[in-house]
């Protein structure tokens, strides 16, 4: 469920995979409740204790191995040169080498416990980096009885990036229902409430470049290339 820095996976084939999914859904007359949640800094946040305590508890490192990771996360630090003057030198505890081959790998090992947590809450996920999809299919008839769910993850997720030195910006989050026009007009709920924020339903949302319409039409993300082309050839 990531397809970031993996072999034969990219946004394409995360994007697909959402949208398969959904098509499925509304196929079997289903409306889909998809998440677009907006993480913040994910990669200068890892914390390095967490980590190298997660790497030998959940996946097994241990020994040489483990040191090798713990030496190449310790010992870094930064400085900053404006105007031709350079800062004071600051030791980094927090973050992963960004630019690096196993950096992203850390990362994608440091957060993987999300993707138990969401399954628990009853949603399925999937991700490209920290580019997080949650969703859920359920009757017209019961949307109101899956907002519930959808709010509990959403915490859960709050709360575990919490206990991990991570945020999540639920105000920046977005939330759209996906269905036929028929479906979607016995929608009666027009926002989603929050411990930290209401987020109100959008009828369309940017994911991994693609902007998707609430009927799935592609209208608007026809409408953004052909700008798009437009500007490049002015």
């Amino acid at each position: 469920m990531q397809s970031a820095y993996r072999h034969f996976h990219s946004t394409e084939t995360a994007i697909l995979k959402v949208l398969s999914d959904i098509y499925s859904a509304i196929d079997s007359q289903l409306i889909v409740l998809l998440g677009l949640l907006d993480l913040s800094a994910v990669f200068d946040c890892v914390d390095h204790d967490i980590l190298q305590r997660r790497l030998h508890v959940r996946f097994g490192l241990c020994g040489t191995v483990h040191d090798w990771i713990a030496s190449f996360l310790s010992g870094r630090s930064q400085r900053v040169l404006n105007r031709g003057r350079l800062s004071a030198e600051w030791q980094l505890l927090f973050g992963v080498p960004q630019g690096s081959v196993l950096g992203p790998n850390l990362f994608l090992l440091y957060t993987a416990e999300l993707f138990d947590l969401i399954a628990e809450c009853g949603f399925t996920c999937h991700t490209y980096a920290d580019d997080t999809q949650v969703y859920l299919s359920t009757p017209a008839c019961d949307h109101v009885d899956a907002m519930e769910p959808l709010a509990s993850c959403i915490e859960r997720i709050h709360d575990w990036m919490a206990d991990n030195h991570l945020k999540l910006n639920e105000e920046k989050s977005q939330i759209i229902w996906l269905g036929t026009r028929q479906q979607l007009n016995k929608l009666s709920v027009q926002a989603l409430t929050l411990p930290n924020a209401t987020v109100q339903f959008s009828t369309a949302v940017k994911d991994l470049g693609v902007v998707l319409d609430s009927q799935l039409t592609t209208a608007n993300h026809v409408a953004a290339i052909s700008r798009s082309c437009f500007f490049y050839i002015r």
